[in-house]
């Protein structure tokens, strides 16, 4: 699927009800008739989206071996509604998880970047609450930032920042992959602290491959190895890409997660 298509393909799930209502964009690829596995679902990391390098490359693995694959936008991201600046870890969870359930996969396979890696580990502690949700198989993470908003965050703000954040709400930063200023809220930074998975043990359920980059300067590879810690039941393989960065998109990245997901799929 070209990036060319995309808008052909979207559909949309009113997520959330009253003034909390928005639109959520999501593109369901059917699985071919002879095909079996699993679900393939993209979760995008913070200001990406599904159309992105890595989430169209996994979708032409898919149709090139007959699998389903579900993208979406969280809101105030891509095609989706809603304001960026309104989002949280809980109500971008919340629209992942309204639109798996919506699609209805019978097994899923989640592939979460940056931010997404940390909406996988959270999906799967919900999923696992549910007796109506798909069976996770296995989940690929690429430079997960889990507890990003606690961990990487709130120990690195400055004066001025922590200043913005009490009397604005927000501090902005500037991007290294955008001329739009990264935008963080302190409604962002204290719901983090409620969704946070690195206090204990995370129960999966399911086999985990974590790619990180080791020149990455958003996610430090040691935040990796400090995930795997917490992962202690799970079949987990780190993968460290000596000089990779942060977005893990030049194409032996790509080989890697596809590879990475394919190993996971048989």
């Amino acid at each position: 699927m070209s990036d060319a298509n995309l808008v052909d393909d979207l559909q949309y799930l009113t997520v959330g009800q009253g003034e909390a209502s928005r639109q959520i964009a999501y593109i369901v690829r059917s699985r071919s008739a002879k095909a079996t596995g699993p679900t393939l679902v993209w979760l995008s990391g913070y200001r990406s989206d599904m159309s992105g390098s890595k989430a169209i490359e996994l979708d032409n693995f898919a149709a090139e071996n007959g699998f389903a694959c579900l993208r979406l936008d969280y809101s105030g991201h891509g095609r989706s509604g809603g304001k960026f600046t309104d989002g949280t870890i809980s109500r971008w969870l919340e629209e992942a998880l309204a639109v798996i359930l919506h699609a209805a996969p019978d097994r899923i396979l989640l592939v979460g970047s940056s931010m997404g890696g940390w909406i996988a580990l959270r999906l799967a502690q919900e999923l696992a609450k549910r007796k109506d949700g798909p069976k996770l198989d296995g989940m690929v993470l690429i430079a997960p930032a889990p507890d990003f908003t606690s961990d990487l965050i709130e120990p690195n703000l400055t004066k001025k920042e922590k200043a913005s954040l009490a009397e604005r709400g927000y501090f902005e930063e500037r991007s290294a992959y955008s001329p739009e200023p990264n935008i963080y809220t302190r409604a962002l930074i204290e719901d983090g602290r409620d969704n946070s998975v690195l206090k204990g043990v995370i129960e999966t359920g399911c086999p985990v491959h974590i790619l990180q980059g080791m020149k990455d300067p958003d996610v430090p590879y040691q935040h990796a190895m400090k995930l795997v810690e917490h992962l202690p039941a799970d079949d987990v393989v780190l993968t460290f890409v000596r000089d990779g960065d942060h977005r893990l998109s030049r194409p032996q990245d790509i080989e890697r997660i596809i590879a990475a997901v394919r190993g996971l799929v048989r």
